[in-house]
């Protein structure tokens, strides 16, 4: 995957050691919705437009790595 979004960089889309389609999933998801922050954060003018998008990229980000722990917990 050479030519991955800004999204899918930050989401790590490329690890999935074991292929489970619901995570992959779930970081396109994330991917997607980062990569539209980051499209917002590079178009604006607004200092603080940039600075939310920076913070939600972040959360963003954070959120994707609950939600694969979550699909992938095993009792």
């Amino acid at each position: 995957m050479d030519n991955q979004t800004f999204g899918q960089k930050a989401v790590g889309l490329s690890f999935n050691p074991s292929g489970d389609d619901a995570v992959g999933k779930a970081k396109q998801i994330f991917a997607d919705a980062i990569d539209q922050l980051n499209d917002l954060r590079s178009t604006t003018t607004s200092g603080e437009v940039m600075r939310m998008a920076s913070v939600a990229i972040t959360e963003a980000q954070t959120a994707q790595m609950w939600a694969v722990k979550a699909l992938t917990w095993k009792d």
